[in-house]
């Protein structure tokens, strides 16, 4: 029989920082504030649910627009030289190394009044306001998150056998007959771990939409990060509402993924 020593630290790490705290998440949305089981907190919850919904809509688009863009990009890196990938996924990767923050800060430059997008637009008598609008979040969140949706899919699509579209070659297929029967299905799991990968984290996230969609098109993780400091049974409520639509999300993705498999 194996040691299983080694997975000891994995255990008491997800104990301590997955377990203990979604287990805290779990009371404090089944508790009033004097601590007694009750279902207020999702009835409160319930007066965010307009919200909720766009979290979801605007994580739909942002993470759809980024298979819109990273498909060809991966594809398309996949089909250089080596040393070219490298340096390609490396100028990808590199707004990753600088802090969240300040990547929405330089947005925020971008896209204010009088910037140096609105002062291009406004030359070509085009005006206006890019700031606080719905597309400005879903802007950022395809620019922080693109990477994420790229990666995966490039990873995937670089391990594809070049004698299979070869193959399909010498059967006659075309262009675009190769890439519906052969490089299409067998991308299908970098497709979804990106899809995976950029909407989890579009849909929880906040900060973003505080700063570029202003204070009408706010997200359901800047309610949580709001409420929890005055009700924390209230943004209990919320989170564990979140969690169950994204494991929802994750389960319906996992069996798209293994129908493609199967299939």
């Amino acid at each position: 029989m194996k040691s299983r020593k080694p997975s000891i630290p994995y255990l008491i790490w997800m104990v301590i920082f997955t377990l203990i705290p979604l287990v805290t998440i779990v009371y404090y949305a089944f508790t009033d504030k004097s601590g007694h089981f009750s279902f207020e907190p999702f009835k409160n919850a319930f007066f965010y649910s307009d919200i909720f919904a766009r979290s979801l809509w605007i994580a739909f688009v942002s993470c759809l627009i980024c298979i819109l863009l990273a498909y060809p990009m991966a594809y398309i890196i996949s089909r250089c030289k080596e040393k070219t990938q490298s340096m390609l996924i490396m100028l990808i990767t590199i707004p990753m190394w600088m802090n969240f923050l300040l990547r929405i800060y330089a947005w925020v430059i971008l896209l204010q009044n009088n910037g140096p997008i609105d002062t291009a637009l406004s030359l070509l008598g085009i005006n206006v306001d890019l700031m606080n609008s719905e597309g400005a979040v879903i802007l950022g969140m395809v620019y922080e998150f693109l990477p994420f949706m790229i990666l995966p899919i490039y990873t995937v699509m670089s391990k594809i056998d070049n004698r299979l579209i070869e193959a399909a070659q010498d059967l006659g297929s075309n262009g675009f007959h190769i890439f519906r029967k052969v490089v299409l299905p067998l991308s299908i799991p970098g497709i979804i771990s990106g899809v995976t990968m950029v909407f989890v984290p579009s849909a929880s996230t906040f900060l973003v939409a505080q700063y570029l969609g202003g204070t009408d098109n706010i997200m359901i993780g800047d309610i949580i990060d709001k409420i929890f400091w005055t009700d924390q049974n209230t943004g209990s409520a919320i989170s564990l509402m979140l969690m169950a639509a994204i494991l929802v999300f994750l389960i319906v993705m996992n069996l798209f993924g293994d129908e493609e498999a199967i299939s």
